[in-house]
């Protein structure tokens, strides 16, 4: 959580920032780093998913499983994301402003969403 919040906090001052999380499988910590308002947090295990994460979801965090990777692996997994910028496509960038709109406001596009 404290580098997810970190990463937030860089962002809100104005500082680009990525942040990186690791776990045995890294599903919890993505699920923890995600509670984190602001954070889009991405699940990878190969480089095609450190790439989509930044491209299409403009994910500002990724969680790695220590117990699935090798120290090699997770070095290019990271270099992957940093590397790739987000696409901006407009179909990319109306999903992220739904999500903060919903982590915010609990309405999508103006609609509250109700069970």
């Amino acid at each position: 959580i404290r580098a997810a919040r970190a990463v937030v906090a860089d962002q809100r001052d104005g500082t680009t920032s990525l942040g990186v999380v690791f776990g045995g499988s890294g599903n919890g910590e993505q699920i923890a780093a995600n509670k984190v308002e602001g954070v889009r947090a991405a699940l990878v295990w190969n480089l095609s998913t450190a790439v989509l994460a930044r491209q299409h979801n403009d994910a500002n965090v990724i969680s790695i499983g220590a117990r699935q990777h090798t120290v090699e692996e997770a070095t290019a997994f990271i270099d992957a994301f940093i590397a790739e910028p987000f696409s901006g496509e407009e179909r990319h960038a109306r999903r992220i402003a739904q999500l903060a709109e919903y982590e915010t406001t609990g309405a999508i596009a103006g609609h509250p969403v109700t069970d």
